[in-house]
């Protein structure tokens, strides 16, 4: 059994982003991706468990270079997305797959001692509540990231549409850390005030909650409600951002309260954004931001 800080399981996938402050094509993303890069400038022990074709599997090498074990099931197809940013305002997309690696399997959990798994899934196309539930069977701490949900896909057009999800207290209620988008919470709660959606998944059974929008990015644990301001000089790597600041969240929460963990996450995404691709930062770097932010205010 290999023992880990921190394991993100979801698809590696190959992008295309087209926005106004700059396009990509080709390249890799998913939250898996962006995660683990974040969280590995933490030192901490980090893993990726995805899936993906073989002959894209050369995607995942900066990945190992990084020092970050990957466990790869192999399959036909890798997972394909085309993000549209319409305007200049970054939460604003249209998205679509066009190929997807398919559901999670428990059989795809590689020999793992239990730790903390991100479930970072990009639609509702990898992840089933039967896979989730037996997850925390084994004794896994999860952290679900509701886009796994919210982000559904229509079969036919790969056109992804926001929809609320009916199981939400069900997945809720099985996580130990939820994440959510300013878009996400609003389908799922009703509400854009990133306070009230926050405190209305706490009340379905979430013990800490986390809610990023272009602002900056929220958390709420035990009754109390934290905000950092992002502080990126321009959003040229705006994709990316939320899976970012959660895998940094996450590595950082491993030994520091909720506010600095907040603080640092939000610290290595602001640097993450001004350039495109995952944060290739060091810890330094976000040491360094950190303390340029509270000697602004």
């Amino acid at each position: 059994m290999n023992r880990y800080d921190l394991v993100f399981m979801g698809h590696v996938t190959i992008d295309e982003i087209e926005a106004k402050e700059g396009s990509t094509h080709g390249v890799p993303g998913g939250a898996p991706y962006f995660g683990a890069f974040a969280a590995c400038r933490t030192r901490k022990k980090i893993a990726v468990i995805t899936r993906m074709a073989e002959e894209d599997a050369y995607l995942l090498e900066p990945l190992k270079a990084a020092g970050i074990d990957v466990y790869l099931q192999p399959v036909s197809s890798t997972t394909h997305m085309r993000v549209l940013h319409p305007t200049g305002n970054v939460d604003e997309r249209l998205m679509f797959q066009t190929q997807n690696a398919g559901f999670f399997l428990s059989a795809d959990l590689p020999p793992v001692e239990t730790c903390v798994i991100h479930l970072g899934a990009l639609t509702d196309r990898e992840f089933s509540i039967g896979f989730m539930q037996d997850l925390k069977h084994r004794g896994f701490r999860l952290s679900v990231d509701m886009q796994n949900f919210v982000r559904q896909v229509d079969i036919k057009t790969g056109v992804i549409q926001f929809r609320d999800v009916p199981e939400k207290k069900e997945i809720v209620c099985l996580a130990d850390i939820v994440k959510l988008d300013v878009i996400e919470a609003e389908v799922l709660t009703g509400s854009r005030k990133m306070e009230e959606a926050a405190r209305l998944v706490e009340e379905w059974g979430a013990l800490e909650v986390i809610l990023t929008c272009s602002e900056g990015a929220f958390a709420r644990c035990k009754g109390k409600t934290y905000f950092e301001k992002f502080t990126n000089r321009n959003s040229q790597g705006r994709t990316g951002r939320g899976d970012t600041t959660t895998g940094a969240y996450l590595a950082r929460r491993i030994d520091h309260n909720v506010e600095e963990s907040l603080k640092f996450a939000v610290a290595l995404a602001s640097i993450k954004m001004e350039s495109p691709g995952p944060f290739r930062g060091s810890l330094q770097d976000v040491l360094a931001r950190m303390s340029e932010s509270t000697q602004s205010l």
